[in-house]
């Protein structure tokens, strides 16, 4: 793979710059250096490059092709676009590389392991800005990445009173709730098999039950504000954290139940100091699974009745003024908000569940 991505990037680089000097002079200063570094790189069939050269040239590719563009009247000519196919095959070879390099213990997982994530969501970035203004993609239907963040960077006020409306209320109080009501409920369900045949088929009805039908509802129910909005996030979390934790409570084996009886420990003995350790990386699967659902929730929800802030009522009514770069100023603030709460969940798995083998291969 690694031999065929380097052809490929070489090829492309030699390819735009041949097309830009002989065809089309007049090839932007960063460009030029970018289409001649990476033609050069075919040296590396008769010397050993560093994974972090080809690193250097996929940025170098990737500034040069942002850069130039402002200087081209739309649409760019082709080797613009040899050019900007060649720094995201560079991109590519260089993440290649660098993630079996950490497979085989050359480079160090800890320490460069966020730069593949990095990487790629860089090159999607600069891929997305230069194709939408490049070929001149109206904004209603897709702005560059340019735009949106000049829209973020003047609506930092309503964004701020949005995500605190949606999610500091409605997702984190409904999130909270939820999961909280699905483990106490688990360990009822796990004390009495009464209760296991009667809430479980119970809470599998509530949980297929449509968000655009129950959220009218919860509106109806508790209002306007974040209160019917948490009661969505309730019912969207409840479910997963219900099965999660009493397939986790039954996890742990049988000799190990049987140590404990010898023991003479009792039932809340065994749950705390058996059943419940074994039982936690499948509570955190639920918490990360409804720390994304609950988002989902939350935000559907205030399509259906909200004061006049919130994300989805922004998104909503943003969408019907055909002002597209702040709908997507709001789904960029959702992301980023989703993505930090996934990622605490995590690093609180990592600190409680450290002894599990699944946490200590990762």
């Amino acid at each position: 793979m690694q031999h065929y991505l380097a052809i490929v990037a070489w090829g492309l680089c030699a390819a735009a710059l041949a097309l830009g000097s002989l065809i089309a002079p007049g090839l932007p200063p960063w460009l030029l250096v970018f289409t001649i570094v990476g033609s050069l790189s075919a040296a590396r069939m008769f010397v050993r490059f560093s994974l972090w050269v080809d690193g250097t040239i996929a940025a170098l590719g990737i500034a040069a092709t942002l850069v130039s563009l402002p200087e081209m009247s739309p649409p760019p000519p082709a080797f613009y676009w040899l050019a900007l196919v060649a720094a995201w095959v560079f991109a590519w070879l260089f993440v290649e590389r660098l993630s079996r390099a950490m497979g085989r213990g050359e480079v160090e997982p800890g320490v460069f392991g966020f730069l593949v994530p990095l990487i790629f969501g860089i090159t999607i970035l600069a891929l997305w800005e230069a194709v939408t203004r490049g070929a001149g993609v109206p904004s209603v239907i897709l702005p560059p990445p340019s735009a949106i963040w000049a829209r973020i960077a003047s609506s930092l006020p309503t964004l701020w009173a949005d995500f605190q409306q949606t999610f500091l209320k409605a997702v984190l109080i409904g999130y909270t709730l939820g999961c909280g009501l699905g483990f106490a409920v688990a360990i009822l369900i796990d004390r009495s098999p009464f209760l296991k045949r009667g809430l479980l088929p119970l809470g599998n009805f509530v949980s297929a039950l449509p968000i655009i039908g129950v959220a009218p509802i919860m509106v109806m129910w508790f209002g306007f504000d974040w209160p019917s909005k948490a009661a969505v996030v309730v019912i969207m979390t409840f479910f997963p954290m219900l099965v999660n934790t009493v397939a986790g409570l039954n996890a742990a084996g049988a000799m190990e139940r049987d140590l404990m009886t010898t023991y003479a420990a009792g039932y809340w003995q065994t749950l705390l100091k058996l059943r419940l350790p074994a039982a936690a990386p499948f509570i955190f699967n639920a918490l990360k699974i409804n720390s994304t659902l609950a988002l989902i929730g939350a935000i559907v929800a205030e399509f259906f009745g909200t004061p006049i802030v919130g994300m989805g009522f922004r998104i909503s009514t943003e969408v019907g003024r055909m002002n597209v770069d702040m709908v997507w100023a709001e789904i960029a603030v959702a992301a980023l908000a989703g993505s930090a709460f996934y990622g605490v969940v995590v690093l609180l798995e990592r600190a409680i569940t450290f002894w599990h083998p699944s946490v200590r291969s990762a």
